[in-house]
């Protein structure tokens, strides 16, 4: 027997049709250097019609790759809804990521426009003449008509005012019945080994994850809220956060490029946001505001999502007694789109019981199926004392990596996640460890292998390994130990200095141990388990160069 209900495909145009018909009262309110700019849903969704049209008016037809080099703001917003919804698939670029991965990235993806925001026309005129593919380039934001675009000038490539882009169109635009299963939008992982790889969201992904980071048990969204997304648009899409505002008619503030704590605070209390999401580096600083400024005003915010890195219950605990601001742990990834589960303690979890929980990294949600898989492949019980690799499969979970085979990642169908932890009854995950020795940097990886083979072609560098170490401010940050050549004299800042040529300088050590040998395992890997207990002891003697 077969449903007769109704088979309406579940797309980004689909959101974007609900939004705007439905919640055209909500709005966007970006912040500026001397305050904010606001934007109705309605108006709004006019201008995403606009920047369709003027897409498809420069060659823009099918899935062609259309890439943001974009802060949080609302062009990245209008480019969210108007390029997956007109059948072309969205890719953010990471600002964040070292040139020559940026330009990887681009030719990979093959994308043939790239919306920049005025205030990054400098670093992206750079990069430019690397594209292959690039054919146009749209520069955004208020800043972009007095900008200096003479850089911009490279052979094959055509620049335009976004908004005169936008102001040549009618926003009235034919929006295609879609695929569900089409590409809708693209990330790629920060390249912790090798070249990063690319991650296709579907229409239907993107639609389910929204509808999850939601629900009650996540974000907990209506059109009552006002969503601070944090956490970069070019960062797995958001955690999903603009998606599903729009979804529900939440409204959104956006932070632009003022991250740092006190404009952040200030724009807090301007926009008066009642959800949020970002890392905790971010809201460290934002405690340390906090708490030198009594006045500082940010009782609007009832939950703040917080992720990409381990959250320390501590961080939550201060900014929850201190400051009356909720905070849960989410975890995910960027092959999860990326969020897969949230720290909402169980029922009847109390006290410190309660604060147990929201140390984990949360309950798994409805969509997400994980398992916990031992050294030999077995499946472990789910017990919250078995330990093994965690891998997880769904809805919004990849399957494969755009244009790269990369069999290793995948176990009958699913995600091998390359975390090490458990997972108890109740579907909690606790991540203990990592399967392979990446350090997470304030949200960001950063690959041990890169750096160990980069500081081992300086001359008098025999071998190095690098392991994270804890931090107070980005939670984990690289400690490089290194073998010299016998008879060498060089010193940590000259490493680093070595380094800064072919590394991005946040990715760079701040710690340095001198060693005589790295230690190996029986099969002749470097242990990095006896370096991190070396340091943890005081065994080490440590050199600390400045912060990146």
């Amino acid at each position: 027997m077969r449903s007769t209900m109704q088979d309406v495909p579940l797309t980004i145009g689909a959101i974007l049709r609900h939004g705007g018909e439905v919640h055209s009262d909500g709005e966007v309110v970006t912040c500026t250097a001397d305050g904010t700019r606001s934007t109705g849903y309605g108006e709004l969704v006019a201008r995403v019609g606009q920047l369709a049209n003027g897409l498809r008016r420069l060659g823009i037809d099918a899935d062609q790759r259309v890439g943001t080099f974009c802060w949080n703001n609302t062009e990245h917003l209008e480019a969210y809804l108007a390029i997956p919804s007109m059948g072309a698939v969205l890719h953010t670029l990471n600002i964040r990521l070292f040139p020559e991965q940026v330009t990887y990235i681009v030719n990979h993806a093959e994308d043939q426009v790239v919306i920049v925001d005025a205030s990054l026309v400098e670093p992206f005129a750079k990069l430019l003449p690397t594209f292959e593919t690039v054919r146009h380039v749209l520069v955004a934001g208020p800043e972009a008509a007095g900008a200096d675009l003479s850089s911009l000038q490279v052979d094959g490539v055509e620049v335009h005012l976004y908004e005169d882009v936008l102001a040549a169109e009618e926003s009235a635009f034919d929006w295609p019945e879609l695929d569900e299963r089409d590409a809708a939008a693209m990330c790629y992982t920060s390249g912790t080994t090798g070249n990063p790889k690319g991650v296709v969201y579907s229409h239907r992904s993107a639609y389910l994850h929204s509808m999850a980071v939601a629900l009650g048990i996540n974000a907990g969204l209506t059109p009552h809220d006002r969503v601070l997304p944090v956490v970069p648009m070019f960062h797995a899409n958001a955690w999903g956060l603009a998606y599903a505002a729009f979804m529900v008619g939440a409204s959104l503030t956006m932070p632009d490029r003022w991250l740092q704590a006190e404009p952040l605070v200030r724009f807090i209390e301007r926009s008066r946001p009642t959800v949020s999401g970002g890392v905790p580096t971010v809201w460290n600083d934002v405690l340390g505001h906090l708490d030198a400024h009594e006045e500082a005003d940010v009782s609007s915010l009832r939950l703040v999502l917080c992720g990409g890195s381990a959250v320390p219950v501590s961080l939550q605990r201060a900014l929850e007694e201190r400051h009356g601001v909720h905070m849960i742990q989410a975890w995910g990834m960027t092959e999860t789109s990326p969020v897969a589960s949230t720290g909402v303690p169980p029922l009847g979890a109390e006290g410190e019981d309660a604060w147990h929980y929201r140390g984990t990294q949360g309950r798994l949600l409805p969509g997400v199926l994980g398992r916990i898989v031992g050294e030999d492949g077995t499946v472990q019980p789910r017990d919250g004392q078995a330990v093994g690799e965690l891998e997880v499969r769904g809805s919004w979970v990849t399957g494969a990596y755009y244009k790269d085979d990369d069999p290793e990642k995948f176990r009958d169908g699913w995600l091998r996640t390359g975390d090490v932890g458990t997972l108890d009854p109740l579907g909690f995950i606790t991540l203990t460890d990592r399967a392979k020795d990446v350090i997470k940097s304030g949200g960001e990886w950063i690959s041990s292998v890169d750096l160990e083979n980069a500081l081992m072609a300086h001359p008098d560098v025999v071998e190095a390994a690098v392991v994270g170490i804890p931090d107070e401010k980005w939670q984990e940050r690289p400690l490089a130990s290194v073998v010299v050549r016998d008879g060498a004299d060089v010193t940590a800042a000259q490493l680093r200095e070595f380094l800064a040529d072919s590394v991005a300088s946040w990715q760079l050590p701040d710690a340095w141990a001198f060693i005589p040998e790295v230690p190996r395992t029986s099969v002749g890997k470097f242990d990095k388990k006896v370096l991190r207990k070396s340091f943890a002891d005081g065994r080490l003697e440590v050199d600390y160069t400045r912060k990146a």
